[in-house]
């Protein structure tokens, strides 16, 4: 029992976003997930809604339109959201469902960071262009890092950089980049966003890696124990 508390602690302590924020989301959210089952809603559905969303944050952010992508990822995340509780409030949930979510999610944000990108290139601004592919990197090893672990049987969800969280830093650096412009090129919050993403989420990914082998090697010593103890009877 201390093991468990003691990860769900290290889990706590690691999060950006205070959980009265997340409650208080929810609690917003909540009504719209009531509609969406009354009207048999299928999750599959909004799963590839939030993929459509993405595509237009990414066609948005790549033509300079800040604050509409900015707002568009809020709905995008929205759907990523609240996907997963229609599945399980209606029983819809699935095996497939779950891949379908995990596989449309790492999508959406690739062609997220693809829009990104492309404006940083487009105007000239190589250096971050390269922090944003190296933030794409950092946010696809956390999850893959998350899911290879869940394979071996191990829960992995600690990490200062999470999905949530990347979201949330790419909206708000959206939707602030119309007003943080340097000059007519160099929205100043997005461009800060983006390397905050870069650094948090690669340091993410060696959280999880370091915490899983730390899981590991208390699996390896209990089990050795079990031997020691075994022999001695």
């Amino acid at each position: 029992m201390s093991e468990v508390n003691n990860s769900n602690i290290e889990e706590q302590k690691t999060k950006v976003l205070p959980n009265f924020i997340q409650d208080l989301y929810y609690s917003l959210v909540n009504p719209l997930v009531a509609f969406l089952i009354k009207k048999h809603i299928h999750p599959n559905f909004l799963t590839t809604l939030g993929l459509f969303f993405s595509i237009i944050v990414a066609i948005l952010m790549a033509k300079g339109f800040f604050f509409l992508a900015g707002v568009m990822i809020i709905m995008a995340g929205t759907c990523d959201m609240v996907d997963g509780k229609v599945a399980r409030a209606t029983g819809l949930g699935s095996k497939f469902g779950a891949l379908y979510d995990s596989a449309i999610d790492r999508y959406s944000e690739t062609i997220i960071f693809f829009g990104v990108c492309f404006y940083f290139v487009q105007n000239s601004l190589y250096i971050t262009s390269i922090a944003g592919f190296i933030a794409i990197s950092g946010s696809l090893m956390v999850s893959y890092i998350r899911a290879r672990s869940e394979g071996l049987g191990l829960k992995c969800k600690i990490g200062l950089m999470q999905r949530p969280e990347r979201l949330i830093f790419l909206s708000i650096g959206g939707m602030l980049g119309d007003l943080t412009f340097v000059d007519p090129y160099y929205p100043i919050s997005l461009i800060i966003a983006i390397w905050v993403i870069a650094i948090s989420a690669n340091f993410t990914a060696i959280q999880r890696l370091h915490y899983v082998w730390k899981e590991t090697e208390i699996k390896k010593e209990k089990k050795d124990e079990a031997y020691i103890q075994k022999q001695d009877i």
